[in-house]
Formats: structure tokens, sequence, C-alpha cells
């Protein structure tokens, strides 16, 4: 088991966000959290990556404890983060923004095979290599947002609302570039969106989070056929 999270609780002060909830994603697997806004979903990643304190709980990463590293011990440790609406450093350039990513990575030998593998996913930012992130679309911002993550190479990538603020026809390509990552490179992921549909098309195995606490889990393909989970969250 490469993540196992058990009995996770998140709190903003004196309220509780996220009440005891347990979830595991294996080596190579493209695991989904999906759920309506303000679930919990969000603050579940940060608080995988160290951004928010958890309340009480454990997280286990390759079996080692994690849950009072700090977040640049997590990255380290090969944990990547892609935030919710991709969050670029806006006045520094796609090439230093890639960079950024490269943190506490010290063979640099990797960084050329990196860029040329990333602008092949990706080829706008070989384009844009020069320009501030400011200057591009919200679409090409995600990719930048995704490809700085994937620049270090990690074990698991935690992608947070992907598809939030883009249009369908580049939502239907970012899932596309997070599938064939997980199916050609094997590279384990764990997203969590409001996206269901999406999600639960690309991903092997769903947890669906209402107001703090998993309500429903298993495949992602016997899930997309729930009746409860077609009416409340695909609309069908």
């Amino acid at each position: 088991m490469l993540l196992e999270v058990r009995d996770l609780r998140i709190a903003y002060g004196d309220i509780e966000a996220v009440h005891g909830v347990s979830f595991s994603v294996e080596e190579g697997e493209l695991v989904s959290i999906i759920g309506a806004n303000g679930a919990g979903k969000s603050s579940i990643l940060n608080a995988i990556m160290g951004l928010v304190p958890s309340r009480s709980g454990s997280i286990r990463f390759k079996t080692a404890e994690i849950s009072r590293m700090a977040a640049h011990e997590r990255a380290r440790a090969g944990i990547r983060l892609v935030p919710e609406r991709a969050r670029v450093f806006p006045r520094l350039t796609v090439m230093e923004n890639l960079r950024v990513g490269l943190y506490g990575i010290h063979d640099r030998s990797r960084e050329e095979k990196q860029l040329e593998w990333l602008y092949s996913l990706f080829p706008i930012l070989a384009e844009r290599s020069g320009q501030n992130a400011a200057t591009l679309s919200g679409g090409e911002q995600q990719q930048l947002a995704i490809a700085r993550a994937l620049i270090s190479d990690p074990r698991l990538l935690l992608v947070d609302e992907v598809s939030m603020g883009l249009m369908p026809k580049l939502v239907e390509e970012v899932f596309t570039v997070l599938q064939e990552l997980n199916r050609q490179k094997g590279l384990t992921i764990l997203l969590v969106e409001q996206n269901a549909l999406a999600s639960l098309e690309i991903s092997k195995r769903s947890y669906v989070l209402e107001t703090g606490r998993i309500q429903f889990e298993g495949e992602s393909r016997v899930l997309k056929d729930d009746p409860r989970i077609r009416e409340a969250y695909l609309g069908l």
C-alpha cells in the first residue's frame, strides 16, 4: 500500500471539516474522491501534503507515518500536489515555474530528460517557455501546474479539482493526460473532483465524500451504475 489514511480529522478553529475519514491507494492506482463543493475533498489533499494540520488520525506513505512531517519533507519523499485553480507563479516564466518543481531534487542531470518528456505531453509549454505564467490561458496554466508537479518524477501525484474553470474540451484533454500517466507510466494518482462522471470514468476505485465523511466506496465502474450515485452526483 503506497498511501494509507486512517481516521483522519481536520478542523479549522472549532469547526471540524473532515470527520474520521479512512481510505487507501495502492501503488500504480488512479483513485478518485468525489463530492460536492465544501465536502472536504481539498482539505484531505492538503493534509496529505502537509499544508494543513490534521487534528488526529494517521497518514502513512510507503509504510512510514508522515502526519507530523513538514510539507517540504513530504515533497522530498515523493509526494507532489497539483493545487486547485493551478496556482502557478504568475511573475515567473514557464521554465522558471517548472524548475520550482525540482525543489529538493539534487540530481539535476534528469532535468533535460524530464523537460523533453513534459514538452511532449504539453507542447504549448515548449512554445511559451520564456513567457511569464500570467500570460497563459487558464487551460495552459493548468497544464503548467501539472507539469511542475511531474518534473520531479513523484511516486504519488495529488490532483485537486483539475477541471475547475476549464472549458469542457480542455477538461477532456487534461483527464486524458492523467489517464495516460497512470496507464503508461504507472504513476499513482489521487484525484479529488466535483466532476464526478469524468473522475469515475478514468479511475479504478472511488470514494464518495459527503460533509466530511465517506458515504460510498468501491470500484468506479460499479459506483457509476449505482442509482444513488447517478441521481445525486451524475444528474442521470
